[in-house]
């Protein structure tokens, strides 16, 4: 068998399956894969619903580290200003009813989970600082 027979017998081969009605199988295969596709959308969104927030995760290291020495947890941390915007944005974005109060020094302060945090705006943004109690 020459060359050109080969190359144009593969050409229309190649231009006939091109052109040939689709298996069954296939449309069902890319149905499958559309059904996969927004599952995977919807995993990824409800993960993102339930991602904890890296500045949550700082108050609750202290939380867990004063729970540790104390075998209760802190009534107070104080938080500097980013922080505790990120505070204010986690119970807008998931429609928790915001109580913000004031201390007795006049300062803002919310409840965490069991801990009362206060906004120290002379610390830095990112401050994060060690759980305390009232005593």
């Amino acid at each position: 068998m020459d060359r050109r027979h080969l190359v144009s017998g593969g050409l229309a081969a190649g231009v006939a399956a091109a052109f040939a009605p689709a298996p069954a199988g296939a449309a069902q295969q890319a149905d499958d894969l559309r059904t996969a596709a927004a599952v995977d959308q919807l995993r990824q969104s409800v993960e993102r619903q339930f991602q904890v927030s890296p500045e949550l995760a700082r108050i609750r290291e202290q939380q867990r580290t004063f729970l540790k020495a104390n075998h209760t947890c802190p009534d107070f941390i104080e938080l500097g200003s980013t922080v505790w915007e990120s505070r204010l944005d986690w119970h807008v974005r998931h429609q928790r009813p915001l109580e913000v109060m004031r201390t007795a020094e006049g300062r803002y302060a919310l409840h965490v989970m069991e801990t009362t945090v206060v906004l120290r705006p002379e610390q830095t943004e990112n401050y994060v600082g060690f759980g305390f109690d009232a005593r």
